[in-house]
């Protein structure tokens, strides 16, 4: 099926689904909320959390009742984080959803930026780069390097010319998510979130400079080799099989 050219939307009428997956994240999630709200655009807050074991569902539970915008979904246990997006894609009622991570690596004051090209009818969906000219913490040099690796691999098997593949900061319009049979569970779901919109004709896809506060294992950082080992599997099962075997595509 051949995407519709976009369309403007109006800011005004817009409804943002900001997706939040989560897993055991007690020590942010609160600022993290803080901030999404603060952020504009008229707003619906899915938060999944992922069979987390440490407070965080007691202080989802609180967040929701003191805020009705915030939709709590609980997962009966940890799946992953592909898995929770599933499952906040399947409540999203937005126009437009926005997948936000529940740390503090991606600040919710760059949301005008990622929405500016959908609102202005330029593009169905939007990255959020980490590698262009925006500010960023300096962190793990071979995490960089992997990332690189990653996003050419990526790159290769989707023809497109993305910078960051990997990142959290993915908006879609809800139409063109809709659109897409997705599978993985964990980590994975980034290249094959990328490689099926990549088949989708006339897809108009921007990316944007976005400022980035990583995390350091000892803070809380989660994705780690076995993650991109993952990465790997996929971009050769959905980038390369599936392409040798259209019957295959999902």
């Amino acid at each position: 099926m051949r995407l519709e050219p976009p369309r403007p939307i109006d800011q005004a009428a817009l409804l943002l689904s900001v997706v939040i997956p989560c897993f055991n994240e007690r020590a942010t999630l609160a600022e993290v909320v803080r901030r999404v709200r603060a952020a504009p655009f008229r707003k619906e807050i899915i938060i999944v959390d992922d069979g987390s074991t440490d407070g965080t569902r007691e202080i989802l539970q609180e967040l929701a009742h003191a805020h009705p915008e915030v939709r709590p979904v609980l997962q009966p246990q940890n799946a992953g984080k592909g898995a929770a997006l599933h499952a906040g894609f399947a409540h999203a009622t937005g126009d437009v959803v926005l997948i936000q991570d529940a740390d503090l690596e991606y600040d919710p004051v760059e949301y005008p930026v990622l929405l500016n090209p959908i609102l202005e009818g330029k593009a169905h969906v939007v990255y959020g780069s980490r590698f262009t000219s925006r500010p960023h913490r300096v962190l793990y040099f071979w995490h960089s390097v992997a990332n690189g690796v990653l996003t050419t691999l990526s790159n290769m098997v989707s023809d497109l010319n993305l910078t960051d593949m990997e990142t959290c900061y993915k908006v879609f319009r809800r139409e063109v998510l809709a659109q897409l049979e997705l599978s993985e569970k964990r980590f994975g779901f980034e290249p094959e979130v990328t490689i099926k919109l990549s088949r989708l004709e006339g897809l108009r896809l921007f990316e944007v400079p976005i400022s980035y506060d990583g995390r350091t294992y000892a803070e809380g950082k989660k994705i780690g080799a076995k993650d991109a080992v993952r990465v790997l599997f996929v971009l050769g099962r959905h980038g390369v099989v599936d392409r040798l075997l259209p019957g295959r595509r999902r």
